[in-house]
């Protein structure tokens, strides 16, 4: 339990290690709890420092006009753009498989919900003090993903200290779909090693 003023993440000894993860926008979060000191481990599956990038960035993350534009999309005609945007979320084979089954469906969050997540990964920023992250970070990262390419997986890699990259081979951005065994193996692993 988490509360306001983080008291309970400062007496985790009692409860033990707190490990925190996140998924795309939720890895984003889990970085900025790490750098307040609230998390003994992260795991990030398909995730950020810093989401929005410079043209010549966009093998990092993308332009801001365009999630500038989502937002206002969103507003205008909200079903064309979670169906743009729920597209890019797997490769083809990873449609063609079924993996798309296990998405929630268009529709499951609300308008504000949706446009207050985009506001995030507008303004939120992680990449300038990733140095300061001294705990083991697991990175899970889908070579294919067009949310948050795989550059950004990488860019992780090269900022974080104690940091592991599982690289997962033509895969999308929710490299879990269809995986999960796998990647809970090789996070309890990569876990247990942090503990030896």
């Amino acid at each position: 339990m988490l509360y306001l003023d983080g008291e309970a993440c400062r007496t985790r000894a009692f409860h033990g290690p707190l490990l925190i993860g996140g998924w795309s926008l939720g890895g984003l979060l889990a970085l900025r709890l790490a750098l307040q000191g609230f998390a003994d481990g992260l795991v990030l599956l398909g995730a950020t420092a810093r989401f929005t990038r410079s043209k010549e960035e966009s093998d990092l993350g993308w332009a801001d006009l365009y999630v500038r534009k989502m937002m206002t999309g969103l507003v205008q005609n909200r079903q064309d753009v979670e169906t743009k945007f729920r597209q890019l979320l797997l490769t083809e084979a990873e449609w063609e498989a079924g993996l798309g089954e296990s998405l929630p469906p268009i529709g499951s969050w609300t308008t504000p919900a949706l446009i207050a997540g985009l506001q995030i990964l507008r303004s939120e920023e992680c990449l300038s003090q990733m140095k300061s992250i001294t705990c083991p970070v697991f990175l899970v990262h889908g070579t294919e993903d067009r949310i948050c390419p795989y550059g950004a997986a990488l860019e992780l890699m090269a900022q974080l200290p104690q940091a592991k990259l599982f690289t997962i081979p033509a895969c999308g951005h929710a490299p879990f779909l269809g995986r999960e065994d796998q990647i809970a193996n090789k996070l309890r692993r990569w876990w247990h090693e942090q503990q030896d």
